[in-house]
């Protein structure tokens, strides 16, 4: 071991013969292990001048609470659903218990349910921020040890580590498959409000693909929508224009679903669609819907291999971890732009 690398939990695990895990086991006191383990175990930690970060403090006091707390958004949206299922499947064999909450992206709602987590001295934090939120009150138990790991969105007010989509360069491919198929006026409907980091990102990557084509960005055909009421709103208000968009691009799940929903009921079968986020049952659609996805299945395993590797003494700089998105090629987005008739 380096000299000027902290100790960490696979380093004892490694002094003493055993796994990361029985170490952990006998550290949190949660689960069988034989009293020689256990004096092997100590004994290393001695030796090896090991600080486990919230362990340290919680054998002390009678060992820790052993959750993991996640503050999302909204517990409806299969995405945080399928991030949630992926962190769970991830930290299992460590003993940990997952914990979930809804902020309703509310700053206040997030504040006090992290307050909840915090006081029931959760092992590892993990959090969607929501718009307008400060973090800087996490810092204290940040520098305490607490892994806290951002997801989706980066926080504000505290230096840690996140796990976000390529956003930006997802929504460039899914708007420059459109523009492949001839169009060139594309609407924008995305996610209220527009500090929203993940529709910031978004947007740019769909003004970048038509900056690339040399399309003119057109505001009237970008629209706000944070329901799926709204969104079929805003694609009758853009369909209704003088110079309409044919195609559109959606900017999350929710909203592809208010598009969806619209085309079908006013029998519109010649504009286009690409979805930010994939939508259950969209190969049912008709025509199926062409969708950038986001991998929700690696976001949750990044995010928890992350938090992890901090529960087990990473004291490395704080991390941003972008996961890539993938255009699935289904039917909605390859439909051609009208052919212009000449006067």
């Amino acid at each position: 071991m380096a000299a000027n690398r902290r100790p960490t939990l696979a380093d004892v695990a490694r002094e003493v013969g055993v796994s990361a895990k029985t170490v952990s086991r006998v550290l949190n006191e949660d689960g069988p292990a034989s009293a020689r383990t256990r004096e092997q175990v100590l004994a290393a930690v001695a030796k090896l001048g090991f600080q486990p970060n919230l362990m340290a403090r919680n054998i002390r006091v009678g060992g820790p609470d052993t959750t993991i707390g996640l503050v999302i958004p909204d517990l409806g949206n299969p995405f945080f659903g399928a991030v949630a299922r992926s962190i769970e499947d991830t930290v299992r064999d460590r003993g940990l218990t997952l914990l979930m909450g809804s902020s309703a992206d509310d700053p206040d709602r997030e504040r006090a349910l992290t307050d909840k987590f915090l006081a029931r001295r959760i092992s590892i934090l993990m959090v969607v921020p929501s718009v307008g939120a400060d973090h800087s009150h996490l810092k204290t138990h940040r520098a305490a040890g607490l892994p806290v790991v951002f997801l989706d969105r980066p926080g504000a007010g505290l230096s840690t580590d996140s796990v976000v989509s390529s956003n930006r360069d997802g929504a460039h491919e899914g708007v420059a498959h459109l523009i492949a198929h001839g169009h060139r006026r594309i609407g924008f409907i995305g996610d209220l409000p527009t500090k929203l980091y993940t529709r910031r990102e978004r947007l740019a990557g769909y003004r970048a693909a038509l900056q690339e084509a040399g399309l003119p960005y057109d505001r009237s055909l970008v629209a706000n929508a944070h329901d799926q009421h709204g969104a079929a709103t805003a694609t009758s208000q853009l369909l209704g224009l003088a110079d309409p968009p044919t195609a559109l691009f959606a900017g999350n799940n929710i909203v592809a679903l208010g598009i969806v929903t619209e085309l079908a009921r006013s029998k519109r079968k010649d504009v286009a669609v690409v979805a930010f986020d994939d939508v259950e049952l969209a190969e049912a659609l008709e025509p199926a819907l062409t969708v950038v996805a986001q991998d929700a299945e690696e976001i949750g395993r990044a995010a928890a291999t992350t938090a992890l590797a901090r529960l087990d003494g990473d004291r490395s700089r704080a991390r941003t971890v972008t996961v890539p998105t993938r255009l699935i090629v289904r039917g909605s987005g390859e439909r051609p732009a009208p052919v212009l008739q000449e006067a």
